[in-house]
């Protein structure tokens, strides 16, 4: 790629589409036990950019709960190390007993580790500091990049809990093997983007990512969309990396931009979504229009 080039978005062709393709495969290791397509059901979506501040965290919780207020049963699952979607919604590290940790290590299902939240219909599986080492402890594991995936596929057992319908990856701030886990065990993947001076050198590295993950571990992956954050109308540089990532990507930009807002930061450390903290303010506001907007692209790709 050569420097003003972005990828556009990848688009999922049929699992095995070559021979070459399938023979890869089924001679790899890592891939070899597991299914060519993920299941219909849960939708499962992966918030993630290497950058950290961009509002990952404040759209997977946000989204999560506007999903669960129109009734989608909805699984916030935590993968970074922070934690701090479990804080956002209210959960105590006192009270994470077991995490995702004990999903990577395969030592507990994901539907035993997920916990009730304080807004209906939506779950969390927690996070904790183990997180900082798990990929040392899995890295020599045939199955590394799809820890996450065989907990995903654990989920379809009628008798392991709620049966949700939409999961949400939080992934950290960086490009490491629990963002590629979770982007392996994604049908699509949403990007958050803040309107700064270098929004589309970090644009260019996740697309790149997505792309080698779709053609090596996941062909079904796609990008959702791009949620531009952080937006300040006042600041001429916030206006020009609008136009800018608008003129590049064209409609993998959602039209919903995330203003600056002092409400959407106070919300975590209240234990609360935006929407529910303040649903009046800007912040929040914008998050609905996003969450609807995400919703009728949901139902495009679900119906293809």
């Amino acid at each position: 790629m050569t420097d003003g080039q972005f990828p556009t978005p990848a688009h999922p062709g049929p699992p095995g589409a070559s021979a070459r393709q399938r023979d890869h495969g089924q001679s790899d290791p890592e891939k070899r036990d597991w299914p060519a397509r993920l299941p219909r059901q849960p939708r499962v979506l992966a918030i993630a950019n290497q950058k950290g501040g961009v509002g990952k965290t404040t759209t997977a919780i946000n989204l999560g709960t506007a999903l669960a207020a129109i009734g989608e049963i909805v699984l916030i699952v935590d993968l970074d190390p922070q934690g701090n979607a479990s804080t956002g919604l209210g959960v105590e590290r006192a009270h994470r007993v077991h995490s995702t940790y004990d999903v990577l290590m395969d030592e507990m299902p994901l539907a035993e580790v997920a916990q009730e939240t304080t807004v209906p219909r939506l779950y969390l599986a927690p996070s904790t500091l183990d997180l900082l080492g798990v990929e040392l402890e899995i890295a020599a594991f045939p199955d590394r990049s799809f820890r996450v995936r065989k907990a995903i596929a654990g989920l379809q057992d009628p008798q392991s809990g709620p049966q949700f319908t939409y999961v949400i990856f939080d992934c950290p701030p960086s490009l490491n093997l629990l963002t590629i886990n979770a982007m392996a065990s994604s049908h699509a993947v949403l990007v958050p983007l803040q309107c700064e001076f270098f929004a589309l050198e970090g644009l260019s590295q996740i697309l790149e990512t997505v792309e080698r993950v779709r053609r090596g571990l996941n062909p079904e992956l796609v990008i959702q969309g791009i949620v531009l954050t952080m937006f300040d109308g006042r600041n001429k540089l916030s206006v020009q990396v609008v136009e800018d990532v608008r003129a590049h990507m064209g409609e993998a930009v959602y039209n919903t931009v995330i203003p600056r807002n002092v409400r959407i930061s106070e919300a975590p450390s209240h234990g609360k979504p935006a929407i529910l903290y303040d649903l009046k303010c800007a912040g929040s506001q914008a998050y609905l229009r996003l969450a609807s907007e995400i919703i009728q692209r949901e139902r495009i790709l679900r119906a293809a």
